[in-house]
């Protein structure tokens, strides 16, 4: 078949095009035909060499990110059959069976979810892992509850935006920051009741604008670096932070003075381990309800890219330029 393989670390230009033996069917599994993936930070960390403990052997075909057709069934598997649309963070890492830049991708059934109907393929596919990795974070460790206040830094990004949809149907009055403008607007339009630039405010001040200097419930840091101790100043009292990039170093003495719970969220580690699988696909399956009720919506970027401009795919997104996520499409 068909694909976009890896065979060492590098820069995007390490893709290249590669026939390969169509994945073998396995019981618990299904062979989904790929339709689209879209790209995540940590496809381009693991393709740049940056997490070698999650990255896949090579020859290596990335991606997690699926939503195709399932075209063959395995032994045992009750829940999907040949001709299902379906979405999943399902490949591209340690311990899976192949990524989704290829013709077709093995999938343990335990990942995956019926397609919304009221999504197209390349939408599907931009929802799975940053849907997951939110919904984790609110409900999951945050433990977000009707009528909190919750901060979500970056309006615009793969996880604050589908962060913003959850919180609001979770409850929650929702106060998100951006850099500009038109990302203040994609805020808005997403449902958040208070934009906030970031460049123009201080947390000191928009604390102070909007809580009357006592800070939010709940901060989502989707950046990290420097921001995660700007989080720390957002936060309530005996507020939660959650982060999902903390490779970086803190002075910790804020999250004593206010008694801050901090969690870190990583989904990649019930992909990696097998035991886990289940509790994501229950979570997508939860995602799918919300999204066909028409309370969440992927924000694709409007640049569409195939798998045979995965180079450029990967380029685009660590220049910083993407508005929402960054989708390919199979056209093979």
């Amino acid at each position: 078949m068909k694909s976009q393989v890896i065979e060492t670390f590098g820069e995007p230009s390490v893709f290249q095009y590669k026939e390969i033996s169509k994945p073998e069917l396995k019981p618990g599994y299904v062979l989904v035909q790929v339709k689209a993936t879209s790209v995540n930070p940590i496809d381009t960390k693991v393709r740049a060499g940056a997490v070698p403990t999650v990255a896949p052997e090579f020859p290596a075909v990335l991606h997690g990110d699926v939503a195709g057709l399932v075209s063959a069934v395995g032994e045992g598997v009750t829940e999907f059959k040949i001709g299902d649309e379906v979405i999943g963070c399902a490949g591209g890492f340690r311990g899976t069976d192949g990524g989704a830049l290829a013709e077709f991708m093995l999938a343990d059934v335990d990942l995956l979810a019926h397609k919304p109907k009221n999504l197209t393929m390349e939408e599907a596919a931009a929802l799975p892992l940053v849907a997951i990795t939110a919904w984790e974070a609110l409900f999951n460790r945050a433990k977000l509850i009707p009528g909190q206040n919750i901060l979500i830094h970056a309006s615009s990004g793969g996880v604050g935006h589908i962060a913003i949809q959850l919180a609001k149907w979770g409850g929650a009055t929702v106060y998100t920051t951006a850099s500009s403008q038109e990302k203040l607007e994609i805020g808005t339009r997403l449902g958040a009741d208070v934009t906030i630039n970031y460049r123009e405010e201080s947390v000191h001040d928009y604390v102070q604008k909007y809580t009357d200097g006592k800070g939010f419930d709940i901060v989502f840091d989707t950046v990290g670096g420097e921001n995660l101790d700007r989080s720390f100043e957002a936060a309530a009292v005996h507020g939660t932070v959650i982060a999902i990039a903390t490779r970086s170093t803190h002075d910790l003495s804020p999250v004593h003075l206010k008694g801050l719970s901090l969690h870190v969220t990583f989904m990649l580690l019930k992909i990696v381990n097998k035991d886990m699988h289940k509790h994501y696909g229950e979570i997508l399956k939860k995602i799918a309800r919300v999204v066909e009720e028409g309370k969440l919506r992927p924000l694709v970027d409007s640049n569409i890219f195939t798998f045979d401009e995965v180079s450029k795919a990967h380029e685009y997104m660590e220049s910083g330029k993407a508005i929402g996520k960054i989708v390919l499409k199979n056209c093979w």
